[in-house]
């Protein structure tokens, strides 16, 4: 009877453990059957959102997981580990990656502008105003960290004039309001919402700073581009889908951004208007890109132009 009793523990034994390397088995393919997308806390990402948000991935078959970044510097290191498929980044840490050989490519425009600075100091009425004074920036590898640059340059100074930390986009506007910051070059819906309900002064916005200047991407993982050809091309039609219908209907897409991203329905309503949409790689948008990224090679952030066909990818 001890005997048979072992039988029968040993026998339920490999029958848990079967079923254990089964279920892990199982978990690991779904996981590599579902595509990984990163994005920011900004509705410039507004096609991704409304994408998930209306079932577009899920009637394409597709299943995706999205994974929130504070900034795109971040996110481009999960890019390089490979850890995400698709990225919505800042074309600044995009660049930049690209540029270290990071195996990636541009494949659609996501908008242009949508950043602005702003101040809730009475004597910061310009740039040239910012002289000595703390401005905060979503970090260095950010395009609102470029733009700050680029416009006090502008004004016949450099990064050195004033003290410039990084903070949590989320957390600037209470900065500001309570003066633990002198002003801050953020991104939408931030913008707005440091206008129109903490009634701080818009000193210039992106468009003032650098007009049609490029701001997000969609960037995929050359390996996922490669053994997913087919998933990856289904992805870059959703978006371009998604970004027609905030163009037709921008208001009316308010309802499918995340709750965290959108705290007053008629603040976000303005942002998505202020937001110039764009998907397409057409020659305007790679000129815009280009007279960027010479900004950037001004600056000293980047050491050289990169050609098109290290930049885009065709899918």
């Amino acid at each position: 009877m001890s005997k048979n009793r072992r039988i029968i523990g040993l026998t339920i034994a490999i029958v848990i453990f079967l079923l254990i390397i089964f279920t892990l088995y199982a978990m690991s393919d779904d996981d590599a059957d579902t595509v990984h997308i990163g994005y920011l806390p900004t509705d410039h990402d507004a096609a991704l959102f409304v994408a998930n948000a209306t079932g577009m991935f899920k009637d394409a078959g597709i299943d995706v997981k999205l994974y929130e970044y504070n900034n795109g510097g971040d996110m481009m290191s999960a890019m390089a580990s490979g850890d995400l498929d698709v990225g919505y980044a800042g074309i600044t840490p995009v660049i930049y990656s690209i540029s270290k050989g990071v195996p990636i490519k541009i494949v659609a425009g996501v908008q242009n502008e949508g950043s602005g600075l702003l101040s809730d100091d009475s004597s910061v009425k310009s740039v040239s105003d910012l002289k000595g004074k703390i401005v905060a920036t979503p970090g260095e590898s950010s395009i609102q960290s470029v733009l700050l640059k680029y416009d006090l340059k502008k004004n016949g100074m450099n990064i050195s004039d004033v003290e410039s930390p990084t903070m949590k986009v989320s957390s600037m506007n209470d900065a500001l309001r309570t003066a633990s910051i002198d002003a801050m070059l953020t991104y939408e819906p931030y913008v707005t919402i440091s206008k129109e309900i903490n009634n701080q002064t818009l000193v210039e916005s992106s468009a003032d700073i650098l007009p049609d200047h490029p701001c997000c991407v969609v960037v995929m993982n050359e390996k996922f581009t490669s053994n997913n050809l087919n998933k990856a091309s289904k992805v870059l039609d959703i978006h371009k889908r998604a970004t027609e219908k905030i163009k037709a209907n921008p208001e009316g897409m308010v309802q499918y951004l995340p709750p965290h991203i959108v705290p007053n329905s008629e603040i976000e309503k303005q942002s998505l208007n202020h937001t110039k949409w764009v998907s397409d790689l057409n020659d305007t948008y790679k000129a815009n890109l280009y007279r960027f990224m010479n900004i950037e090679k001004d600056l000293g952030i980047i050491n050289e132009t990169l050609p098109q066909d290290e930049l885009f990818g065709t899918i």
